[in-house]
């Protein structure tokens, strides 16, 4: 008779290997898929930048959030220009104390990246296959298909494509995406615009509000506490413009 195994739960692993191992301590694990929400204007792209300059770094996160594996990074920016991308990078950098001409940050510069197309995905295989890279940031989902972002079974697949990425790569796949305005009295991972599904899939999320001049940051993670309302500013000084915890 074929049946399906099955182990007493006495007997299962209690390897230390299957317990949190963290990217960025606190706020990314490691290897895991995830949103990065919030409403336009609260400063997420500055939050994903701050991720790429510390995984590739080893410089803590924020100025606050230790970094346990160090890595290159591959950022696929569909809204910024490659001008700001640059610019925002190396004041990040000039804020962390990182050297910005030798991080091993690499940008795709394609103009388009389309997610629910086959030579695209390709392609994007392809390219994270070649660079290696410990952490993907793709920004924002909005800019990278064509599907409706409100059916379930076709925001599944296109997350389904990026589980598969992660696990065939061993990398961790960051997406931004936008919140619906005027969510703040929701629970900010059902504020996110689309299919249920997209609060779902992240190992680890994090969320950006904004109330007045106050930007708070949440995270959330399959495996780990959660923390809320990590108090955060955007400051500068001089040339450098980046977040920090307030």
């Amino acid at each position: 008779m074929n049946q399906l195994p099955v182990q007493r739960a006495s007997e299962l692993s209690i390897d230390s290997a299957a317990l949190t191992q963290w990217l960025v301590e606190g706020l990314w694990s490691e290897e895991a898929v995830g949103i990065l929400g919030g409403e336009p204007k609260c400063c997420k792209s500055f939050l994903a930048l701050d991720l790429a300059v510390s995984v590739a770094s080893g410089a803590p996160c924020l100025r606050r959030f230790a970094v346990r594996r160090t890595g290159p990074v591959l950022l696929f920016p569909a809204e910024d220009s490659l001008v700001a991308v640059r610019r925002r990078l190396d004041g990040i950098c000039s804020a962390a104390g990182v050297g910005f001409q030798s991080l091993p940050v690499e940008v795709i510069t394609a103009p388009t990246l389309r997610l629910d197309t086959p030579k695209d995905r390709e392609r994007l295989s392809n390219t994270v296959q070649a660079r290696q890279p410990r952490l993907l940031i793709l920004d924002p989902l909005i800019r990278l298909h064509r599907v409706d972002e409100n059916d379930a079974s076709q925001i599944a697949a296109l997350l389904s494509y990026l589980r598969q990425l992660q696990r065939t790569f061993h990398v961790a796949v960051l997406v931004v995406h936008h919140a619906r305005k005027d969510a703040n009295a929701t629970r900010p991972g059902q504020a996110l615009r689309g299919s249920s599904e997209l609060h779902g899939w992240g190992d680890s999320n994090l969320y950006m509000r904004r109330r007045g001049a106050q930007l708070t940051l949440s995270t959330e993670h399959r495996a780990a506490a959660s923390q809320d309302h990590i108090p955060l500013q955007l400051t500068q000084n001089g040339s450098a413009l980046a977040l920090s915890v307030a």
